[in-house]
Formats: structure tokens, sequence, C-alpha cells
């Protein structure tokens, strides 16, 4: 069974309410029908009601019985630009401020999950990372204990015999640009985490770098040094070594020779890259010549599970990330 399958079905068994603020996108409205008929979550859209259901008609999209909310029509749109000034005022909103943001359907939903009127939210296929994360932050903020908001990819690479049958989480792949020793600890943590809470299996966690126990030397090497050690100080149950070159991190033949001994090298499945540069750039290079399943950014570290999705997503794209989100839900 696949990665996301495993997810559907433990969404099935207590379902949660998923809102996507993006009813106007014909990728979002068929990744509804599709949620709805599969029935691993409940779905609720904001936006234009009737623009959706132009596109719908248009494109054969079945959207029956899926509830559409307009943030301007909303009966709630009062009470939930009341409820963001409240939470706004020192820094500075305005009451006409927070009336104007309700009309916005990402800031609309993010009250409807403040609120606990929903369980999740998922967002990005139109709008930007900014755009989804800024207001899930002003608004839900960071989740107890947490100190730093990152983003990571749950990659799921086919006829891989490579960290959990091929499922790795790759993190920070799409928020922290340049991390500090100290950041770049608490991604891991966050990050060990996520891969136990959605893959089930114990994490085993490489703190990436182009050097494998000093085969190199430089700041950046010293960066990811550091940071390992403060992973261990931290949590030190958790399996975690560094730093590593990926080869090294993944293969055990590679592991052997490089870093022969370490108790993750050579069988890790969740990898810390030092910053967004190579976070980045390493997901899609997987995604594309590995013909990677690539879900993300997700999130960890804010109150309520809210997660971006890439501009180019495809609707199952968006359909594996809602079920990845209700699960997260039924981990909080």
């Amino acid at each position: 069974m696949s990665f996301i399958e495993e997810m559907k079905n433990k969404a099935k068994s207590s379902l949660k309410t998923i809102v996507l603020p993006e009813a106007n996108d014909k990728r979002v409205l068929e990744a509804a029908s599709k949620v709805t008929a599969q029935g691993f979550a409940k779905v609720v859209l904001v936006g234009s009601k009737e623009e959706a259901n132009n596109i719908a008609s248009q494109n054969g999209i079945d959207i029956t019985g899926i509830e559409i909310i307009d943030p301007v029509s909303s009966s709630k749109h009062d009470e939930y630009a009341n409820a963001l000034y409240e939470l706004r005022k020192e820094k500075g909103m305005t009451e006409e401020q927070a009336k104007e943001l309700m009309n916005d359907t990402t800031h609309y939903a993010m009250m409807m999950v403040k609120k606990g009127e929903v369980d999740g939210l998922v967002s990005g296929a139109a709008h930007s990372t900014a755009d989804t994360l800024r207001p899930a932050l002003q608004i839900l903020k960071t989740a107890p204990g947490t100190k730093l908001v990152s983003a990571f990819f749950v990659m799921c690479v086919p006829d891989c015999k490579y960290g959990e049958d091929g499922v790795f989480v790759f993190s920070d792949c799409g928020l922290n640009q340049n991390p500090n020793s100290e950041e770049l600890s608490e991604i891991a943590i966050s990050s060990a985490k996520s891969f136990e809470n959605l893959v089930g299996k114990t994490p085993k966690v490489a703190m990436l770098s182009y050097s494998t126990y000093g085969s190199a030397k430089s700041e950046l090497v010293d960066k990811v040094n550091e940071a390992t050690k403060l992973v261990k100080e931290k949590a030190p149950d958790l399996l975690v070594d560094g730093e590593l070159q990926l080869d090294a991190a993944i293969i055990p033949e590679v592991a052997e020779t490089k870093a022969k001994g370490s108790n993750v090298a050579g069988q890790a499945n969740t990898l810390i890259f030092p910053d967004l540069n190579a976070g980045n750039i390493g997901y899609k290079l997987v995604q594309r010549l590995a013909k990677a399943e690539a879900y993300g950014p997700l999130c960890q570290g804010i109150a309520r599970p809210v997660n971006d999705l890439s501009r180019g997503c495809s609707a199952d794209d968006i359909v594996g990330v809602i079920a990845i989100t209700a699960v997260q839900a039924q981990n909080m």
C-alpha cells in the first residue's frame, strides 16, 4: 500500500474537516470532489459560490453537497472580523482593516480553524507560501513548546530500497532560508516528530552537508556539526548523526566506508538540509529525476494543521495533502 493510501485509511478512522480557501481554482474543486467521493475527510470550500459552481459545471466536476462559503456574504463575517481585531489590535490593526481582511478567503478560512469549526487548512494552489503562512502565524500562532515554524516534504520514491522503503522526510525545503545551528536543531527535532507521526516508524535523522565527519573544513560544516550536537543535547533518545554527505546518509555501502559505526548513516529516513537552497533543489531533483511523489511544503510548529501547496500542484497532489492534514489533525 502506498504512503498516501495509508494516510487515507488513517484519516477514515476519525473523520476531520479540512477547509480549502481556493474555491475558484479548478484543481481544488476537482480535489474536493475526489476527497468527498473517497470519504476520508469532509471538505469546506471558501470563495465565490457562483464562480465555483460555474467552474465545476464547465469542467464536469461534481461538487454536489460540498459546503461553499463566500466570506463577503457570510453571516459570520463581522464576528470573525471582531475576533481578528482583538487578536491583532496590539499590533496596530484597526477594526476597518480587520473587516477588510475578512473578505480575503485565506484569512476567513484561518479564522474558521482558530474557532475550531474546521480541523485544518490546505492552501497554496493559487497563493504564495507567504500568503498562506503569514495569516497562519498571525491568527493561529505557534504550537506550545515550539520555537520555530518550519516546512517539510514527504518524498515517496518509487522502487527505492533506501529510507523507509522509499519514503523520506526532507526538511526544511520551503520556509527558513539560512537557519543557524540553533534553528537547524529545532528543524531536525520537529521533522523527526513529523516522520514518526505520519509514517509510524522510527525516525533516523541525518544532518546533511557536503562533508562527512570532518572530510572538509568550513563555517558551513561547523554550522551542521553544532546543530547536530544541539539535537543530541535536546533530544538524547533521538537517532541523529552528522555531518553526513547524502550518499553516506542513505547508502549502507558508502556509510560503511565514510561513517563506520554510525547508528544513522546508511539508513537515514529524515534528511535535514543545511539551508533552503539545498533543500529546495534537493527535493525538486528527486521529484523530477526519480519521479517521486512530493507532498508539501507541509508545516510543522503551527498550533493547528496548516499546509501549503506548490502552485504547480495537480488535483491528486492536493488530495494527498488533504489526507496528510487530516492525519495531522488526528495527532493533535
